[in-house]
């Protein structure tokens, strides 16, 4: 099994963001700085998930912001709004544990994809870290899942 990798065809700026992280071991890049168009700045927390390739088997890196509750973090796999699912959101379907960066911690998880109510308030804490997420909501029939990365003992 080869050594994990920026997942391919990231945009620039995640692609340049996670780079950042890597090389500075996590002291770099876990808050990102953000101004979006008509939104103040915003400083927003960002991990790099690890996940198993549901077809290569290979690693892949993704830099995704998140949010925390009760020991564990949580991911939207948003995808900005796109009508399909993310590459890792179906990769940790196929195979739910991953690696997590936070900062300079490195923590071995499982994901699962929150329901009902947990859902529900996941999404609205999500909501006050990153906001665009209800404008990708707007975009998309599918309902665009909260990831909880549990960590494992």
């Amino acid at each position: 099994m080869s050594a994990a990798r920026l997942a391919p065809n990231l945009p620039e700026w995640m692609v340049d963001h996670a780079n950042r992280y890597l090389s500075s071991g996590g002291t770099d890049g876990h808050m990102y700085k953000i101004t979006l168009p008509g939104r103040p700045e915003m400083l927003v927390p960002s991990l790099l998930l690890t996940t198993t390739g549901r077809k290569s088997g290979e690693k892949f890196i993704f830099p995704l912001f998140y949010g925390e509750e009760g020991g564990s973090h949580f991911i939207v796999a948003s995808k900005g709004g796109a009508a399909e699912h993310p590459g890792w959101y179906r990769n940790i379907l196929a195979q739910p544990d991953v690696e997590v960066q936070v900062g300079t911690a490195h923590i071995k998880a499982r994901a699962r994809t929150a329901v009902g109510e947990e859902r529900a308030r996941l999404w609205e804490k999500a909501l006050e870290f990153w906001p665009p997420y209800a404008d990708y909501a707007l975009k998309t029939e599918r309902e665009i899942p909260v990831v909880v990365l549990d960590p494992l003992p």
